[in-house]
């Protein structure tokens, strides 16, 4: 079993892991991505997800640097969230991945 480190003694690797790893990360970012940007339309857009489970993968997900917060000084308050130019790559490379895997069930149905 590995140590816990600290989020800043991470290798970046770990943190990619991490994101990839989690199928609610992964869902939020390719939601951002599609432009869904609010977390209450996040919510409703994500089947299953809670709001404490939004809740936490948008503020790891900012931590990583895969995404940005914008909260807008408004009554009540508005807040979005972008996709990073990190985000952006990695959200790229889940798409190929998502490319892949139907290429290779398509291939294995022929079969």
């Amino acid at each position: 079993m590995q140590p816990d480190l600290s989020n800043r003694d991470r290798s970046e690797y770990q943190k990619l892991e991490d994101v990839v790893g989690c199928k609610w990360s992964v869902s939020v970012l390719q939601s951002i991505e599609a432009g869904i940007t609010r977390p209450g339309a996040l919510e409703r857009h994500i089947t299953g997800i809670s709001t404490k489970v939004l809740s936490e993968r948008l503020r790891k997900l900012h931590l990583y640097g895969l995404i940005e917060k914008l909260t807008f000084p408004e009554i009540p308050p508005r807040t979005e969230y972008h996709l990073t130019p990190a985000g952006k790559k990695l959200a790229a490379i889940i798409r190929q991945i998502h490319s892949l895997d139907e290429e290779m069930a398509a291939e294995g149905s022929g079969q």
